[in-house]
C-alpha cells in the first residue's frame, strides 16, 4: 500500500490553535502531512521563515508532520511532492465558498487534485489569524488563540 501524504497549505500568519487542530485530525487519518506555508501571507504580519519555525516549535510530538515554505501554485506542488491531496479547514459558510471556488480552479488545473475538509470545531470555529492580528493589535491575551510559542513571540515583538 502506497503512503498516504497530503498537504497542508496556508499563510498561518499568525499559526492559530485552530490550525493545530486542523492538523492533528489530518495526522491522525493520513501517513504524512505536510505542512505549506506561503511565502506571502496575506498580512504580511510575520516573515515566512518566522511563520515556519513557529509552526515547527508549535508541532512538536506530531509524528508524521513537516513544516516547509512554498511559493507557486499548489496544484505543481501537490504534484511535485506525490500528495494524493490537500487539507483545508472550515470554520463558517463564508470559509465554505471560498474554499469551493479554490478547489473547482485547482481541479480545473489538475483533474486528479483532491480537496480534503475538516469542520472547525465548535470552540475554536471562531479564532482566525486575522482575528489574532486584532487581538495583538489591542494588546489582548493570546492564550486560547495561539500554542504558546507563537503566543511568545508575538509578546516579544510588541514590546
Amino acid at each position: 500500500m502506497s503512503e498516504r501524504h497530503v498537504l497542508y497549505p496556508g499563510s498561518f500568519d499568525p499559526a492559530t490553535l485552530g490550525h493545530l487542530d486542523i492538523l492533528r485530525r489530518a495526522a491522525d487519518l493520513f501517513d504524512r502531512v505536510t505542512v505549506l506555508v506561503a511565502e506571502h501571507g496575506k498580512a504580511q504580519l510575520l516573515p515566512v521563515e518566522e511563520r515556519v519555525a513557529l509552526f515547527r516549535s508549535s508541532i512538536e510530538g506530531i509524528p508524521g508532520v513537516e513544516v516547509e515554505s512554498f511559493r507557486g501554485l499548489l496544484v505543481d506542488e501537490s504534484r511535485r511532492r506525490g500528495a494524493c491531496g490537500v487539507v483545508r479547514g472550515i470554520r463558517s459558510a463564508g470559509d465554505y465558498e471560498h474554499e469551493w471556488a479554490l478547489a473547482g480552479v485547482n481541479t480545473l488545473l489538475d483533474d486528479a487534485f483532491e480537496t480534503i475538509y475538516f469542520l472547525a470545531r465548535p470552540d475554536l470555529a471562531s479564532v482566525s489569524s486575522s482575528l489574532v492580528r486584532d487581538v495583538i493589535k489591542h494588546g489582548g491575551p493570546l492564550e486560547k488563540l495561539v500554542p504558546p510559542p507563537v503566543a511568545d513571540a508575538l509578546r516579544h515583538r510588541a514590546d
